[in-house]
């Protein structure tokens, strides 16, 4: 199989079903979106190697969230997203504020540089849920996409201030 189609030469491109848009279409946007999430969340794996798994499996569901994304209507092919997602999250955001000082207030994203790039992909994160939001698609996979995206930019704050941790730097505390 070949890697080029050219069926998107004219900046058209299929949705999951096979009706063709704009790849300026909203739709494409978003899940355009949750992809440089997925690879932004790679960076993390390599410099971050305790949460490999973890953050494997934040870009397997991310996988499958992307999928109901790019498909503008109700797919029974589609792997249903995952319902335990936001509980794993939440375990984990638990897990680390456990294991860290309370925050003292605002946070200004800062060194090391694995706990920077914690920042960058909670951004992009946030990114992907307004992008996801502006589609109005209220079909269950999607409410559940929105609900996994919002609690992922929690994790990924946390994880932030869990490297700060981790290099014994102290945060970098927006006090003004």
């Amino acid at each position: 199989m070949k890697i080029y189609t050219k069926t998107g030469d004219a900046g058209e491109t299929s949705l999951v079903g096979g009706r063709r848009v704009s790849k300026a279409s909203e739709r494409v946007c978003a899940y355009g979106d949750l992809d440089e999430l997925i690879s932004y969340i790679a960076l993390l794996r390599c410099h971050i190697e305790t949460e490999d798994a973890v953050l494997r499996q934040i870009q397997a569901a991310l996988m499958t969230a992307s999928a109901h994304v790019a498909s503008d209507v109700e797919n029974p092919r589609l792997t249903p997203f995952p319902e335990d997602g936001i509980q794993n999250l939440e375990k984990e955001i638990d897990r680390m504020s456990g294991e860290m000082p309370p925050m003292k207030s605002f946070v200004l994203p800062s060194r090391p540089v694995s706990a920077a790039h914690c920042h960058v992909a909670r951004c992009i994160c946030r990114r992907s849920e307004r992008s996801c939001v502006a589609l109005g698609d209220d079909r269950p996979d999607m409410v559940a996409v929105l609900r996994y995206l919002n609690r992922l930019s929690d994790y990924l704050f946390t994880l932030g201030r869990m490297e700060c941790h981790r290099h014994n730097i102290s945060e970098d505390f927006w006090i003004d």
